[in-house]
């Protein structure tokens, strides 16, 4: 039987989401990785998020997923999943196998050593960023000038004093809404074997999902309520 895979991509900036750069990387390494093998891509889970934070529903769901089926999460590269040893153990921990394309034979201690070189590289760039803003700071608040780097031009104060030229209010609500649509996709297929198993009422399928320990996209526990929104939303 072909290896079930769960792909995971993940981008850290929005500006990355929206246009796709990044994700079609990642996309063709996971496709290229399952081709080689003989595996079977059954699912893929997408966000925007910062690689410092570990509260990612997206990835959440996709080890979900890989825990119901039995699949292997797989990622393009490892720092995808996080730069947190914490987190990455945590993971391991949870009984979740794992893959990343770029070094598929690591095996969990390669992984965890990697993840904590990782950790250092980031704690040491965020050490640095902050200090080089604290020396601007001092030289604003000093009356000095400072010129960019990058632009060569003066900079009078941190951030962008502009602001945001363009309000795009509706870009907040098309994204929220394409993942509750992506989400209510996912996890309909475990909605309708419920019912095939007999689960008629919206009740016992709501029992049968936490029974299962899927969790909602809030990460909560499933109401018949939560399972009308979604199959609604599916339809």
């Amino acid at each position: 039987m072909a290896t079930q895979f769960i792909a995971y991509h993940r981008v850290s900036t929005a500006k990355q989401g929206a246009s796709g750069l990044g994700i079609a990387a990642q996309r063709q390494a996971v496709r290229d990785h399952v081709a080689a093998h003989g595996g079977e891509l059954i699912g893929e889970f997408e966000e925007v998020e910062s690689g410092k934070r570990s509260d990612r529903p997206a990835l959440a769901e996709a080890m979900e997923r890989c825990r119901l089926t039995g699949s292997t999460l797989l990622i393009a590269k490892l720092d995808r999943l996080s730069r947190n040893v914490h987190f990455l153990s945590g993971l391991m921990e949870q009984g979740v196998d794992f893959i990343a394309c770029d070094m598929p034979t690591a095996n969990r201690l390669t992984v965890h050593i990697m993840a904590a070189v990782a950790q250092q590289e980031r704690e040491a760039i965020s050490a640095r960023t902050t200090a080089a803003l604290g020396s601007i700071r001092a030289k604003l608040a000093a009356g000095e000038a400072h010129v960019s780097r990058r632009s060569g031009r003066p900079v009078t104060r941190l951030g962008n004093p502009q602001g945001l030229t363009v309000r795009r209010p509706d870009l907040g609500t098309a994204a929220k809404r394409d993942k509750a649509d992506a989400f209510a996709s996912g996890v309909l297929p475990t909605i309708r074997g419920l019912q095939a198993d007999g689960a008629v009422s919206l009740a016992a399928i709501a029992s049968g999902l936490n029974a299962l320990r899927v969790r909602t996209a809030r990460g909560n526990g499933w109401t018949p309520m939560a399972v009308k929104r979604v199959i609604d939303r599916a339809a």
